[in-house]
């Protein structure tokens, strides 16, 4: 199969390839580690032997420049599957609870087994690392699975069929390739956990879908990242990293930074660092006018007419940019500045390389604004204080909270990636990809002699058993005398009392000090 192909698998093959890879968790191949990590290596030669092709598909695809297919889809995946291959070991090995002296003896101990047959449908804004990455998780975790890639993304779904195929044991990982017909198919079926990663509107098709059949889900969505702006930041570092965070894979990120909030007295030195360093990015004037390899096309023509909507209906300013090709799927990278909170391009995330500047009177309204709209997946604040960065992040919730940083946190190893409320629910990545995919199983091996200590609770019950119970009851704290100070009163009083403490010691130390050394003159002397 070449990668200008994508053949659809037929539907009445679904069910038929779901009961396959249920033998094949069947098979117990997967409950050998080595076997898990043979796989994974796999994987990885997988990824490695066929990076060019990769990058060739995803060009095809989206006209996505090299650096990009390489840097945020590419080798994030290949170091995700050496996360999973170089500690699947640990991981996997049983644990034991915290010391418990009324179940110490009973040997307690926390197994980790797989799910079973786990279902992945990717989307196709990053298609390999959020296809191939979570496989990584499923296969160190012991799961077989079913990938479904996006339709969108033709070339790269096509090659990801034909590496899978050829590399990886096919009892225990397929793809099936379609689209609503056959996404339909799939989630009839019962699974054993489902990650979705794309739309909350598709989101909720899935859940109820599972919901019937009762199947644990994991969802990635997206929503309206913020930025918000400090005044005090790096001016210039902050531009240079919001506007690439902005361009890269034209803007079709679900932590791309959705729009700005800066005080509106600092938008236009902000809107100028922006303009300097869209001057720097692009220099060649072909090039902001979409040229070929200068930065990636949306993926499909019903995605650019849907910014290109937002694009043409804002009531704010265009700084820069703005240049819309339909028939190429090219909209220039734009800023629009004097966006207000009811505009075309804040009534939805926008997925594409268009930039609101929305000014407000300071930081306060800023986390009142944000704090008005749904959770989002990522919220950015650019700032030198860290009074600021802790009063931001402190008063909202969002996936993820960074701090002169765009984009690049899925990636950063040991952190989770994941969202809250309507940006999603579970996380994945390292090892939260391989709890994800994990069923901790709990277990407790007995011993006969047990029942000389709890033979109360053998019926028949009478008053002396029944006593006998409070035996169990571990001791409970002081009671509470009132409620403790507010946050703010107690977190002063706590202050200042270190303070006072660590000076009377320090008069203490010095009166003692005093005395015997005159103590000591006195009988030298």
């Amino acid at each position: 199969m070449s990668t200008n192909e994508l053949v659809y698998t037929p539907v009445d093959d679904i069910p038929k390839i779901r009961d396959e890879l249920r033998a094949g968790f069947a098979s117990g191949k997967l409950k050998s580690i080595e076997y898990r990590k043979y796989q994974l290596k796999q994987l990885a030669y997988l990824i490695k032997d066929n990076l060019e092709r990769f990058q060739d598909a995803m060009n095809k695809d989206m006209s996505r420049p090299v650096l990009e297919s390489r840097f945020l889809d590419v080798l994030p995946t290949l170091n995700e599957t050496l996360v999973q291959l170089n500690n699947v070991d640990e991981w996997a090995k049983p644990t034991k609870p915290p010391f418990s002296l009324n179940f110490t003896p009973m040997r307690p101990v926390i197994r980790k087994e797989p799910k079973g047959t786990v279902l992945i449908i990717s989307p196709f804004n990053y298609p390999v690392f959020l296809t191939l990455g979570p496989l990584a998780g499923a296969i160190a975790a012991g799961n077989t699975t079913l990938l479904k890639p996006s339709e969108s993304t033709p070339a790269t779904s096509a090659l990801m069929t034909e590496l899978v195929h050829k590399y990886l044991d096919n009892e225990l990982v397929r793809v099936a390739n379609g689209g609503v017909a056959e996404t339909t198919k799939i989630l009839e079926l019962q699974w054993d956990h489902i990650l979705y990663t794309g739309s909350g509107r598709v989101a909720k098709i899935v859940s109820a879908a599972a919901a019937k059949h009762l199947t644990p889900v994991t969802l990635e969505l997206g929503g309206k990242s913020p930025v918000i702006i400090d005044p005090g930041c790096d001016l210039k570092t902050a531009a240079k990293r919001i506007l690439w965070g902005k361009v890269a894979n034209a803007g079709q990120t679900c932590v791309a930074p959705d729009y700005v909030l800066v005080p509106k007295d600092f938008q236009e030195t902000f809107v100028n660092a922006l303009k300097e360093v869209y001057e720097e990015f692009y220099p060649d004037a072909e090039k902001r006018a979409g040229v070929p390899g200068a930065y990636t096309r949306l993926v499909t023509p019903q995605a650019t007419e849907r910014v290109a909507g937002m694009l043409e209906n804002t009531k704010g300013t265009v700084v820069f940019g703005g240049d819309i090709n339909r028939s190429d799927k090219f909209i220039a990278p734009t800023v629009v500045k004097d966006v207000k909170h009811d505009d075309s391009l804040m009534s939805d995330e926008i997925f594409g390389p268009v930039l609101p500047i929305v000014p407000v009177e300071n930081i306060d309204e800023a986390i009142k604004f944000i704090n008005e709209r749904d959770h989002p997946l990522a919220l950015y604040v650019f700032s030198q204080d860290d009074k600021v960065k802790t009063k931001v992040f402190n008063n909202t919730q969002s996936g993820a909270a960074v701090a002169n940083e765009v984009v690049i946190h899925p990636g950063a190893d040991g952190l989770p990636f994941g969202g809250i409320g309507p940006s999603g629910q579970g996380m994945h990545t390292g090892k939260y990809s391989f709890d994800l995919f994990t069923h901790l199983r709990s277990s407790l091996d007995s011993p006969s002699w047990i029942d000389y200590i709890i033979k109360f609770r053998f019926p028949p019950y009478n008053a002396s058993k029944t006593d006998a119970t409070m035996r169990l009851l571990k001791s409970l704290p002081a009671r509470p005398k009132g409620p403790p100070a507010v946050a703010g009163a107690a977190g002063a009083s706590k202050w200042w009392g270190k303070w006072f403490i660590l000076a009377l010691a320090v008069a203490v130390a010095g009166g003692l000090t005093s005395s015997r050394l005159k103590t000591g003159i006195a009988r030298t002397a």
